[in-house]
């Protein structure tokens, strides 16, 4: 078993800046890959980016894609998302996710085994 735990949410102005964090405990050798997920009122959750620790490979979505940021290693147990330039539209619940098997791609909900509790980030215009 692998417990997430995300914080670093908040409100910020748009055009802002902050940084997410997710610690992961537990069974953590087992991941081979974290990502972040988001979920708008009323929306289903949505792909944000993910790390593969082989290679350390990082993919986005288009929507964030050049103002969000993934960073961490496993060795240190815990995963960053910094996202910058922060639009209303951002505004969700930024859930935390790990994933216990080697896929190439990590887009789908589905590619995940554990989920973190979230964390809710507020974007004023």
């Amino acid at each position: 078993q692998v417990q997430l735990v995300e914080s670093g949410g908040g409100l910020v102005q748009a055009g802002g800046s902050l940084r997410l964090s997710c610690a992961s405990s537990g069974h953590h050798a087992s991941v081979h890959a974290m990502g972040w997920v988001r979920q708008a009122p009323g929306k289903e959750r949505d792909f944000v980016g993910y790390i593969a620790w082989s290679g350390r490979r990082t993919s986005y979505a288009d929507s964030v894609k050049g103002r969000f940021t993934i960073s961490g290693d496993n060795a240190n147990n815990t995963v960053y998302l910094q996202m910058n330039s922060l639009k209303p539209e951002d505004t969700a619940v930024y859930y935390c996710a790990a994933s216990g098997s080697a896929y190439y791609t990590y887009y789908r909900n589905n590619d995940y085994n554990y989920w973190g509790q979230g964390t809710q980030v507020t974007v004023s215009s």
